[in-house]
Order: structure tokens, then sequence, then C-alpha cells
């Protein structure tokens, strides 16, 4: 199975779930990351990011109602693991680090927290809560870091309910020309 298969049928399996207390399907959330991505003209790599930011949450079992979260999924790096072994990292590496990008925002601009879904808001305390500064410094140190701040904040914007974006399968020449980028 190629790889574009391989998302397809993971968005197939699990894509139509409730995103963990948002008003969106786990699969309109990630359409709508990259379809602000598109709108903002990121690169190619950048949109696919966008679009598989949260494909860890297809990989993993949590539980649904996120009021019964107990601990962070862990699901960045999950997802990363997954799409290092199929993407360059242009794409995996803004996807392990879009959960870190969070509690960044959080750490260095007053305004972010505010712009949080309660959903969010919950997920942030179990992963750690703002940055500290050094942490903060680890993060800019990080090679995809701005990135990565691009892909949260595309993350953060797609939550609209009724929001009318390309399909899945719109993408598929997007995600074979970043793929073959490696090859």
């Amino acid at each position: 199975m190629s790889p574009v298969d391989e998302i397809v049928a993971l968005f197939e399996q699990r894509g139509a779930g409730a995103y963990y207390g948002e008003s969106v399907s786990m699969t309109e959330h990630m359409l709508q990351a990259a379809y602000f991505a598109q709108a903002e003209a990121a690169p190619a790599a950048l949109v696919v990011a966008a679009l598989l930011h949260d494909v860890g949450h297809l990989i993993e079992t949590v539980p649904d109602d996120i009021a019964d979260w107990t601990s962070d999924a862990h699901h960045e790096e999950v997802g990363s693991r997954w799409l290092a072994q199929r993407f360059p990292a242009s794409v995996s590496e803004p996807v392990r680090l879009h959960v870190p990008a969070k509690r960044y925002l959080c750490a260095t601009d007053n305004a972010y927290f505010a712009k949080l879904s309660a959903a969010s808001v919950v997920t942030l305390k179990l992963q750690g809560g703002p940055m500290t500064r050094e942490e903060t410094a680890r993060f800019e140190a990080e090679p995809c870091y701005r990135e990565a701040v691009r892909v949260r904040r595309w993350d953060d914007a797609g939550k609209v309910v009724g929001l009318a974006t390309p399909k899945l399968e719109d993408y598929r020449a997007l995600i074979d020309s970043v793929r073959s980028s490696i090859q």
C-alpha cells in the first residue's frame, strides 16, 4: 500500500470521529488546517504537515471524551515518527513540534491563551503548560520551530463548524509530490 493510500485508509477508519472536545471531526479539523495553510500560500511540505499534524490521533487510541484524559497522548511524537518513515523532515518536524509550539505561544504571546478552545486548555495542562524561559530557548533552537508555530496557528484555526474545504483526495497529488522529494 502506498503512503497516500495508508493516509486515506487512516482517515477513513478513524477520521470521522469527534475531535476530542471540539465541534468538528478529526478529518474536518485536519482538512481545515491544510486549507488555512494553503490560504497563506505555505510551501507544499508545510501544507502536508498541516494536513497530517494530528495523524498520531488516527494511529493511537485514546479516550473519546477529553474529560477522561489523565495524561498527554503525545500524538505529536507518534505522528512525527510515523511521518518520518514516509516524508522529509520538512513534514515530520513541524508535526513533532506543533504541541510544544502551543506551549511556546502561551509563554511568548500574551494574547494567545485567550484564543485557545476549551479542549486545548485542557490538553495544555496535560502537556506541561506554558514553557519556561529555558524551554523557550531550546524550542527556538529547533530548526523547524517557525514552521511548527505556523502549523500550530492553523491547528487552532481549524475548528470551524461547516467550513467548506477541499477533500482529502484533492491533496493526493500534493502529498505525492512532497513524498517524491525524498526519493
